[in-house]
Order: C-alpha cells, then structure tokens, then sequence
C-alpha cells in the first residue's frame, strides 16, 4: 500500500490539470503557430510559464487504483501487477486464470 500523502499528491495534480487543461491548450497553439507575430508567441510561453507546475500533464504519475502503487502499472486495468495477481487468484477478474504449463 502506498504512502496516503503520496497517493494525495497524485490526486491534487490531476485535478490541476483538469483545471488548466484548456487555457494550457490555447497557450500551446498561439505560442506554436508560426504565422503569429514572434512577440505574441514569446508573450503566449511567458503566460505558461506562470501556470502551476503541476497542471502540467506530465507531472501525473499512473499509479494502481486499488493499492496506490506506482510501479508495474497496466494502463489498460489500471493496477499493479501485484493487485492483478491478487485478484485474478481471489477470482475477481473475469477471463483471467492462473497459468500451468
């Protein structure tokens, strides 16, 4: 199980990011258009400059929903391997079986 505040952290950041997420966007296209003035695109990089760090969509780290863990992540189910296996074992998962060979 992960550390609460870490798993917080984590929450908090994604909320930003939904939060920031269309004004970033509108940054990101005036400052990358070349048929703009260079002046406003530098002025469009400063005003991004000045968001929060953490609404950045990078700065989220994919973490399991069931037990906060951040390494050994499937993104398509969403957990560690640990709490895949863990699951699959009780049964929970369908379609998955314990492998023999």
């Amino acid at each position: 199980m992960a550390k609460k505040s870490a798993v917080n952290r984590n929450n908090m950041v994604k909320a930003l990011v939904a939060k920031y997420a269309d004004k970033r966007a509108a940054l990101k296209a005036i400052a990358t258009d070349e048929s703009l003035p260079l002046e406003e695109r530098f002025e469009a990089r400063l005003k991004l400059a000045e968001l929060p760090r953490n609404s950045a969509p990078n700065r989220i780290r994919n973490r399991c929903e069931v037990t906060g863990r951040p390494r050994a992540f499937y993104r398509k189910l969403q957990m560690s391997r640990i709490a895949l296996r863990d699951l699959g074992n009780k049964g929970q998962i369908p379609g998955l079986t314990k492998s023999s060979w």
